[in-house]
């Protein structure tokens, strides 16, 4: 029997651009996630208050992902790419500003419509790069480009953990509240621009992106096909994803997923401060580890998934998740900082797998399924809030079991798919391409 292509014919080289994207948007999240303790120093607020960082990028995600999904229907994959990169060249080149104003307000605004046009930018590369091949290989594929963006958190890691962190001035909230206020100005304008920098560097990486897809022309056979088709109902299309079970516990899986994630690295910081002190740069080491981690895992998961079947390892690792996070909330110390960096070995198959899995089937209502999921980052604005309020009143560690319970979640979405998978049968192991 003819092995099946990786990808379609011509599809080569709009799946490698499509591959920087997924890069660039592990950028723009890896080095967001240690501004909510940078912004609590700068600005002396608590981590829950600081913690309306993750609130403003997620959320925006949320908003944005359902206008994606009718740009593209309407369109195609390649116009809400461009529509996306073009939205958050905007939002990091307002950064500069931002750091002009010194304003809280104004870096979430920045933070906003960067990741909304992220958002615009995921919900169309998501699908798309399962449409550039067939759909028997359609997770492993997508894993296989998803696996380009843990390069991306590394870098974003590393450029807040060089150019952000070192900067901060080491002086207390107590000593800032004593200074006077042209001293303290003069502290956070300084502070500030280090954070603007590497965004406003960013923006013109994302313009380069964008002129590259421009040039090059980009639409698959699926959407070929679906340029003949009838005009979009959009609520049948509603009640037909509402209806589907397989996919609805996927959004749901996805939200806790992105949640667990996103409570994982953004507090990563604060856990390693408590558990063995040091500074905010010293620290932030430990999180470029649980990135390089990450970026090991998931070359090594797509690997697995020739032999094991995608819901089952989605499963165990989900379980191994909650196994590790409980660890590191009972007991603080070296450790729990090391249960805590390898958490990221269990994240790092995670979210192109239960995308996979819950779009498997959906045909004509794809690019809608894709949209649900992208919305389900929702949980990233969300959880982080409930993790930032337990860490305040009861410490960094027992905080942990925030997301160690969103594990949970997930390994039963890995279960109920060996159960039934899409429409109510076992979803194929993937070709072995």
């Amino acid at each position: 029997m003819t092995k099946p292509p990786f990808v379609h014919p011509g599809m080569r080289l709009p799946f490698a651009l499509l591959v920087t994207c997924f890069a660039a948007w592990g950028i723009a999240a890896n080095m967001t996630d240690p501004l909510v303790q940078v912004f609590s120093r700068i600005f002396s607020m608590t981590t829950l208050q600081a913690s309306f960082v993750q609130f403003a990028y997620y959320g925006a995600y949320f908003l944005l992902a359902l206008p994606a999904a009718f740009l593209n229907r309407r369109y195609s994959y390649r116009t809400g790419i461009l529509t996306g990169l073009g939205c958050a060249i905007l939002g990091a080149f307002m950064f500069y500003p931002a750091a002009q104003a010194m304003t809280f307000g104004f870096f979430l605004l920045a933070l906003f419509l960067l990741a909304g046009g992220l958002s615009i930018l995921e919900t169309s590369a998501n699908p798309f790069v399962m449409a550039m091949g067939p759909e028997a290989n359609g997770t492993r594929r997508l894993n296989l480009a998803q696996a380009f963006n843990p390069v991306g958190t590394n870098i974003g890691v590393f450029l807040a953990a060089t150019l952000i962190l070192p900067q901060l001035n080491v002086a207390s909230a107590a000593d800032r509240a004593a200074m006077a206020p042209e001293a303290l100005n003069a502290v956070r304008q300084a502070e500030l621009q280090a954070v603007m920098t590497p965004y406003v560097g960013f923006a013109f990486v994302l313009l380069a992106i964008w002129v590259a897809i421009a040039l090059i022309p980009m639409t698959t056979r699926q959407e070929r096909t679906q340029e003949a088709e009838a005009p979009l109902q959009f609520g049948a299309t509603l009640r037909r994803l509402m209806s589907n079970r397989h996919y609805v516990f996927g959004v749901g899986a996805q939200f806790f997923n992105v949640a667990a994630q996103t409570c994982v690295w953004t507090f990563t910081i604060p856990y390693v401060l408590v558990a063995l002190g040091g500074t905010e740069a010293q620290a932030g080491w430990y999180l470029q580890a649980s990135l390089i981690v990450f970026l090991i895992a998931r070359f090594a998961m797509v690997g697995l998934m020739v032999l094991i079947r995608p819901a089952l390892l989605l499963g165990t690792m989900a379980l191994l998740g909650t196994a590790l996070c409980f660890s590191a909330a009972a007991a603080p110390g070296l450790g729990g900082v090391w249960a805590v960096v390898a958490v990221s070995a269990c994240l790092s198959l995670m979210f192109p797998t239960i995308y996979g899995i819950a779009l498997h089937g959906l045909g004509q209502d794809t690019k809608f399924g894709a949209a649900g999921l992208v919305m389900a980052i929702l949980g990233g604005a969300v959880m982080p809030l409930v993790h930032g309020a337990l860490m305040d009143a009861q410490g960094a560690a027992l905080a942990y079991v925030v997301p160690g319970l969103c594990f949970l979640v997930v390994a039963a979405f890995g279960l109920f798919d060996l159960r039934h998978g899409a429409g109510g049968t076992r979803s194929p192991v993937p070709a072995r391409a």
